[in-house]
């Protein structure tokens, strides 16, 4: 569905959001990937602000994990107030779109009973700039690249939850505040990342954030 973003200035484009809400499992080769079942509603959690890091910025491996992966999303960046919104109301709500690699420590996250440790270290959520540029929200493709080498693509049509749902779904839990982040889950193909190796995350025509990665010193 294309969405206007024109007038939503309310929304700091580049800022830091006062939450970044992260779907899970909603490409359903991604959850036969990891051996999960499709959810049936929508699985979300939180990553703080403080992982954030720009383009150029360098992703840390911390020393906890032994299986840091990458997770490129299509990220939706709130313009105006949603509280139990419907769809129509969520999507005339956004202000932007923007690239965004879900880092995730895989061995911390199968290890914990929740995903709080696994999905937010320091650095483990790098943001591309932010379009606010008219979109069809049904249509984007996001693509990563490791080392240049492709390794997920995938369409938001793909999606187990529209966008729009989405957002509605969230606002009916948490109201989502100008400049709030939902980054909306990752196609299949997620693997490792390593010391040395470069990440990139591009919404194609739209954002893109390209990050290097090394080890905790």
């Amino acid at each position: 569905m294309p969405v206007s973003t024109t007038g939503q200035s309310s929304a700091p484009a580049n800022g830091r959001p006062g939450k970044i809400v992260c779907i899970g499992r909603n490409y359903r080769e991604h959850a036969k990937e990891l051996g999960n079942e499709v959810p049936t509603e929508p699985l979300f959690f939180l990553k703080p602000s403080s992982s954030i890091i720009r383009e150029g910025e360098t992703i840390v491996l911390p020393e906890q994990s032994q299986k840091v992966e990458f997770e490129g999303e299509i990220g939706i960046l709130i313009g105006s107030p949603l509280t139990r919104a419907g769809e129509r109301e969520a999507l005339e709500a956004v202000a932007g779109v923007l690239a965004v690699n879900d880092v995730t420590a895989r061995d911390l996250q199968r290890k914990d009973s929740q995903w709080t440790r696994a999905k937010g270290f320091d650095t483990f959520c790098p943001l591309g700039p932010v379009s606010t540029k008219s979109h069809d929200l049904g249509n984007l493709t996001v693509v990563t690249r490791v080392n240049g080498e492709e390794r997920q693509r995938a369409s938001s049509a793909e999606m187990v939850f529209s966008i729009g749902m989405l957002l509605s779904y969230v606002s009916h839990v948490m109201t989502l505040e100008p400049g709030d982040i939902v980054a909306t889950g990752t196609p299949s193909g997620v693997g490792p990342l390593m010391p040395g190796d470069v990440v990139e995350v591009e919404v194609l025509g739209v954002s893109k954030v390209s990050n290097p990665v090394e080890a905790r010193a």
